[in-house]
């Protein structure tokens, strides 16, 4: 297990676009055929000891299945009792990708509405196998700092998620306060959060975001290790995975920052 961030490749972005692009080809499946779950959880994949994995779904036969983008074999697999395998270094496009997986899963005998716009893409996918080993040692460490993080929190809080569609890991803690939202009479209500991530596109970046954002409570409190309030695009705070990577003190600043953000934050949300 990592003791410190890996320095993401200089080239690490087309592997990077491989990546986001299959993800949104795993992501198909579960949101067809995973137990809903009120906010989104089901989409999600997990990061596990092989890869980003999806839970586990249920099969008409009464069996189960799960879907693995395999980090270490570079393949998707479609985890069940007879597993399928594609190859993630043939540069299949994002379509294909999925076209494969909705066969694979018609062989286990379901059928369903799937959001085909969610991958369909017809770019070739390069995919470097050192790169992405990098990434999943980068993701690795990351969920298990973040999971201690969740750890030291009273009150609710999420799983540890990557996300498909912006490719973000990321949790959250959810504060007593409740928003309304009223939308042609209906109002729906959204309790208070204050979520952790890690971007990997561009240049890599560590987000936690209060929502909602009190901005004239929070933009003149300091953050420690180079992190900064952001309110450009998005409101929230921002420190940079190159101020972390290769420092051996990289992981002990990843969760001062996360705890300097909930330390000024939660009360706002309270």
């Amino acid at each position: 297990m990592a003791d410190s961030l890996p320095r993401l490749p200089d080239d690490f972005e087309p592997t990077r676009a491989t990546l986001h692009a299959y993800a949104h080809a795993v992501g198909a499946v579960p949101r067809a055929h995973a137990e809903p779950h009120d906010l989104w959880w089901h989409v999600s994949l997990k990061v596990t000891d092989r890869g980003l994995e999806t839970d586990r779904m249920s099969l008409p036969d009464g069996g189960t299945f799960n879907l693995r983008m395999d980090l270490e074999t570079h393949e998707v697999v479609v985890d069940a009792e007879q597993e399928t395998r594609i190859a993630m270094t043939d540069g299949i496009t994002g379509t294909d990708m999925g076209d494969r997986l909705i066969a694979a899963v018609a062989a286990l005998g379901l059928d369903g509405e799937y959001t085909r716009e969610k991958f369909e893409n017809e770019e070739a996918r390069p995919y470097d196998p050192a790169a992405a080993a990098t990434y999943f040692a980068a993701a690795t460490t990351v969920d298990r700092v973040f999971k201690q993080h969740l750890g030291s929190l009273d009150g609710e809080v999420s799983q540890v998620q990557l996300w498909p569609h912006n490719f973000d890991l990321a949790c959250e803690w959810f504060g007593t306060r409740v928003e309304t939202h009223e939308e042609e009479g209906v109002v729906t209500e959204y309790p208070s959060q204050l979520n952790l991530g890690f971007y990997p596109e561009g240049r890599a970046y560590f987000y936690s975001n209060p929502w909602p954002f009190e901005a004239d409570k929070l933009l003149e409190m300091p953050l420690p290790h180079g992190a900064e309030w952001h309110t450009e695009g998005w409101e929230g705070s921002i420190l940079y995975y190159d101020q972390l990577a290769g420092d051996p003190d990289g992981l002990t600043k990843l969760a001062d920052y996360a705890r300097a953000v909930f330390k000024v934050a939660s009360p706002t949300l309270a």
